[in-house]
């Protein structure tokens, strides 16, 4: 029946406005194509449909030639008016035909009728509803022309059914038909979200079914060395987010094909046999991932890309893992000094700018699916969080309190974030140390396996009321890590400093193995170390605890540590451990300027014993005032609180703290005396051999001319060196005390302390006055005797202090809560 010119223009726009949601991804070319039937009629979608789309042709010249491909492989096929009727039902995404769909003045199904051209032709934005055969299906009565109900045609519902799905697979051009474009393959590692994904953006993009695959090769993972990149803790997180990927996507009507990547034979790599071996099975010419940034995976991809290149198909990839690409950072115009520090970097970064960041990605409401699916395996058959088994055959669940302690979806990532921002980040800037209060965001796992983008964080960040910059640097300390990475690819195991690599470590596997368990006597080390075993996770002071007590106090090498980090923590990074652990053993390219003391640290993260309290039940009873120091506490005190060391809770592994540390500090002497010319003779400075990288940058020379310069060359870098180790240089014999740089932290006074005290010495006026009168009275009164020639007050045998605590209402204060300790 004729329609208006207007209800055909308003039909015309709302077919252009369905084009850009096939543009961004939220419709496929096979529905739109089916809607143009459902609203512009056969007649008017053969003589319209191919000049709406011919703007596509300059635009989008891939998706252009596939809505041709299904506009004339229908119309070659359906010729009918019958048949035409069947397929519209069969792919219509409304309960109606024609045009009173596109009305939202009435919510019944109708045909348009000739008097009804004056009614708004805009279709409702739910026009996307139930198609035809589906309410059918469910009993639906679904109007027909001449008034006739379906239900009242039971004996063709059967029948037109299967000749729906029939017509639906040779008009809609599915993948299978010659002229339908291939799918893309979406390779996900380490980048497993929806939102702000690049690669996923970018395979929307294509115009083609979109096949989300994860290839496991653990082989590939390691580096050269030992860098122990996916230990049993991020092993089992990565199961864990795998599955939720794989649910999100099923959300929006895709899946994640699992492949357990093997060898291809002599020279060809895992992922690239295993990626062959689907571009063969599906036909794809597209690969699209987000880019990895550890040189050994650096490497293989770039490989990967060269091979595929070979064979026509295209990898493409897209910079997300981090904030600023490493390989892309320079340091011309900053220089080489103080290179390791992030303020460095962050000056490199600010020096050399690269592409603008951009805004977030949102999610796709939906992904084209393919028609046919490759053959993965399960995700159990991955085996990343596989449980040992007892000898009775009973499973031993080790990640049964990680699994307690954390969402490991995208949507749980979303929320930590929301509600770190909410809270925790007002405290972050001044008590981020605090061990005993969550005042850290605990975003590191999310950020490791890529559910949280550092993009999206940092934006995030940017649009909170309070200052962020302490919580944004650290996302720069990251990017740091993996730029140091691409310059030292032997970071993971291999000193930086040349002369610390003859360090004198201690052998002894007993101390290793009481500092890894938590049993080492020093609660404060080991409440950090029993939660890390049990929630794979620390805060970052507490890192730099147990880093320190491991190194300066045990003397066991830093490698150890690093690779007990890599194995436990649930965001064991390769870049930011072995960064840190490179730092903390005096070899990496800055130092730390302190040394947690293991017990004074805690005035600082645990000031009342709550942490400890927490992961050392055991010391739960204990007074606060012994709480990190039990073999002071009285026999009396430990009987009552059935602290028996040896029994209920260790003793303690070393005694002999200050000289120790006094020993560590001499053996740095040593080496630096040794190997003198790693030292700068005027600064004192430690020199490193520059990397090829870098002196390309300075000498301002091309790659083909590095292997000239450096061949029998060394070039040396002063690096930063903490002043401490400097002064120990020139006397060999001073012990750490007696050092003018001594770098011990002994632990800072809590902001809560300060307030106290401040409120004590500033405000209170009265008792600060009758303290002065009383000092008067006393300096008069020892005047008068020592005038008159009489002798002194006896002294008292001791003074009595009352211990203030929490329920003591004369150690309340206005505003400043209980007061704890003034020494």
């Amino acid at each position: 029946m004729p329609r208006s010119a207007a209800a055909i223009d308003d039909s015309k726009a709302w077919v252009r406005k369905m084009i850009r949601e096939v543009l961004v991804g939220r419709e496929d070319p096979e529905g739109l194509f089916a809607m143009c039937l459902s609203v512009l009629g056969p007649q008017e979608t053969r003589s319209q449909f191919l000049c709406l789309i011919r703007p596509l042709a300059a635009a989008n010249a891939e998706l252009h030639f596939r809505l041709s491909s299904i506009y004339q492989e229908y119309f070659s096929k359906f010729q009918t008016e019958e048949d035409e009727l069947e397929l519209a039902l069969a792919l219509s995404l409304m309960e109606i035909k024609d045009q009173d769909v596109l009305s939202t003045q009435s919510q019944e199904s109708r045909f348009l009728q000739p008097g009804d051209e004056g009614l708004k032709q805009t279709p409702p934005e739910n026009a996307v509803g139930t198609c035809a055969a589906e309410a059918i299906a469910r009993g639906v009565p679904v109007m027909e022309e001449g008034g006739v109900h379906q239900s009242e045609k039971g004996n063709r519902v059967k029948s037109r059914r299967r000749r729906h799905r029939a017509a639906r697979q040779q008009a809609v051009g599915l993948p299978s038909s010659l002229s339908a474009p291939p799918p893309v393959l979406l390779w996900f590692r380490r980048d497993l979200r929806l939102c702000d994904n690049p690669a996923l953006s970018a395979s929307l993009e294509c115009g083609a079914p979109v096949i989300p695959v994860f290839i496991w090769s653990p082989e590939e993972e390691e580096g050269p060395g030992t860098t122990l990149a996916t230990g049993g803790a991020s092993k089992y997180w990565l199961h864990q987010a795998l599955s939720c990927l794989c649910a999100s996507l099923e959300h929006i009507g895709s899946h994640l094909v699992y492949i357990k990547a093997h060898g291809g034979g002599a020279g060809v790599g895992s992922s690239l046999h295993s990626l062959q071996e689907l571009i063969k099975d599906t036909g794809a010419r597209t690969v699209l991932a987000n880019a990895l940034y550890e040189p050994w995976l650096k490497a293989r991809d770039d490989a990967v890309a060269s091979a595929l290149q070979k064979d026509g198909t295209e990898l493409r990839m897209f910079h997300s893992y981090c904030l600023r690409d490493p390989y892309s950072v320079s340091t011309e115009g900053v220089g080489l000094r103080g290179i390791g520090s992030v303020s460095h970097f962050m000056s490199c970064c600010k020096q050399n700018p690269a592409s603008v960041l951009g805004m977030a990605l949102d999610p796709p409401a939906s992904l084209p699916a393919a028609a046919q699916w490759p053959q993965g395996v399960s995700l159990d058959t991955l085996g990343l969080a596989q449980m040992p088994r007892r000898k009775d055959g009973t499973v031993i669940n080790w990640a049964a309190d990680i699994q307690k302690c954390w969402d490991f979806s995208e949507e749980g990532a979303q929320a930590r974030l929301e509600a770190f921002l909410q809270d925790g980040v007002y405290r972050y800037h001044k008590e981020s140390g605090r061990a005993d209060a969550p005042n850290t965001s605990c975003l590191s796992p999310y950020l490791h396996f890529g559910q949280l983008s550092p993009r999206w964080v940092l934006q995030a960040a940017k649009r909170t009321c309070c200052q962020t910059s302490k919580f944004q640097r650290k996302l720069a300390w990251r990017d740091l890590a993996y730029w140091q990475l691409t310059l030292f690819p032997d970071l993971p195991w291999e000193s930086v400093r040349p002369p610390y690599k003859a360090l004198c470590w201690s052998s002894r596997r007993d101390h290793l193995k009481a500092w890894q368990r938590g049993r080492t006597g020093y609660p404060l080390v080991d409440a950090a170390m029993r939660q890390l075993w049990l929630t794979g996770w620390m805060s970052n002071y507490m890192r730099h605890v147990v880093a320190s007590f491991l190194i300066a106090y045990l003397h066991l090498p830093w490698q150890q540590g690093y690779r007990w980090f890599q194995d436990t923590l649930v965001d064991a990074d390769v870049a930011i451990d072995a960064m840190m652990w490179q730092n903390g053993g005096m070899c990496g390219l800055d130092h730390w300027n302190f040394v947690m003391h293991p017990v004074d640290a805690a005035m600082t993260c645990d000031p009342c014993g709550t942490y400890v309290r927490k992961w050392c039940p055991e010391l739960a009873d204990l007074s606060d005032e012994f709480i990190h120091k039990p073999w002071k506490c009285p026999i009396s005190m430990l009987r009552r609180s059935g602290v028996v060391f040896g029994q209920t809770y260790p003793e303690r592994i070393i005694t002999d703290l200050e000289e120790r540390r006094s020993q560590s500090l001499q053996d740095v002497a040593h080496v630096r005396k040794e190997f003198n010319q790693y030292v700068d003779k005027h600064t004192g400075c430690d020199l490193v051999p520059l990397p090829p990288r870098l002196l390309s940058e300075t000498m301002g020379l091309s790659q083909k001319d590095d292997c000239v310069v450096l061949e029998g060359k060394q070039f040396l870098l002063p690096v930063i060196t903490r002043m401490e180790f400097k002064y120990q240089q020139e006397n060999p014999d001073t012990d750490a005390a007696a050092n003018p740089y001594n770098a011990l932290l002994k632990g800072y006074v809590s902001r809560k302390r300060d307030e106290t005290i401040a409120f004590l010495n500033e405000r209170d006026f009265t008792a600060s006055v009758m303290y002065e009168a009383v000092q008067r009275k006393e300096r008069l009164e020892s005047d008068h005797r020592r005038m008159e020639g009489l002798p002194e007050p006896p002294a008292l045998r001791g003074k009595v202090r009352r211990t203030p605590t929490a329920k003591d209402k004369f150690s309340i204060v206005p505003g400043g809560g209980a007061v704890t300790s003034f020494e």
